[in-house]
């Protein structure tokens, strides 16, 4: 990769950690679409995954006391399991057109479930966790994206605002964890990938301490309606660009 790509590439991951560092979440979602439009999905993907877990890191630093063990233990493990369809998907040359179709529909319908916020059903069992934990794995094996089935279902099982938080906190680092293990395995950690998380550390630094500033001088709610109204343009964007080179 050429230089004016890598400055891309950090000042990309810096607007999504800066993100993920302000509201806990968007950090993958921001990143992928933006990514996939300069580089391949093979290498955005484990860079988004690597600077991710050392963000999460970061914020359980300050807030792991709050975790619910609990509530995360099934995602996390049915998360797991899904993993390896996910990988094995990313590593099908022939499916990256629709993998990147894929990422645009659930970035943009995510974004748009979070700004309509329609009046859903509720869940009354724990059990469910199991099938929304390996759409989540499966997603995030392939593109990073695990955040949005775990959103959905803290939000249709009711959770309270703090265990809302702090559970996908105590989710997104292991199962972090283990999908970047999963890109290790499958030879995704080409030198160009190593290269670049290591360029992106003091990036990622930077937006932390940063976002931990802005948490308490914005308006979170206008804040997180402007981006996810920025996340449904990259969908948008990311389904043209992949539809005009198909």
């Amino acid at each position: 990769m050429g230089p004016e790509i890598i400055a891309l590439i950090l000042l990309i991951i810096f607007v999504a950690s800066l993100t993920r560092a302000t509201f806990g979440f968007g950090d993958a979602l921001l990143a992928m679409p933006l990514l996939a439009l300069v580089i391949d999905l093979p290498t955005a993907t484990p860079i988004v995954a690597l600077t991710s877990n050392v963000m999460a890191v970061l914020i359980l630093s300050r807030s792991w006391r709050s975790v619910s063990v609990k509530n995360a233990w099934r995602l996390t493990v049915a998360s797991a399991l899904g993993v390896p369809l996910g990988l094995l998907l990313l590593k099908a040359e022939a499916l990256h057109l629709p993998l990147k179709l894929t990422l645009a529909f659930v970035v943009a319908g995510f974004a748009a479930f979070k700004l309509l916020k329609p009046a859903l059903f509720t869940l009354k069992s724990d059990h469910w966790g199991w099938v929304f934990g390996f759409i989540a794995g499966t997603l995030g094996g392939a593109y990073n994206t695990n955040g949005p089935p775990a959103v959905i279902y803290g939000t249709l099982r009711r959770w309270s605002p703090e265990t809302f938080k702090a559970t996908l906190q105590g989710y997104f680092l292991p199962i972090g964890l283990i999908i970047s293990a999963g890109h290790g395995l499958s030879g995704l950690w080409t030198p160009d990938v190593l290269h670049t998380t290591l360029l992106s550390l003091p990036v990622v630094l930077l937006a932390f301490f940063i976002g931990q500033r802005l948490t308490t001088r914005l308006d979170p709610d206008r804040f997180e309606r402007l981006i996810l109204f920025i996340l449904i343009i990259m969908g948008a964007l990311l389904a043209f660009q992949t539809l005009s080179k198909a």
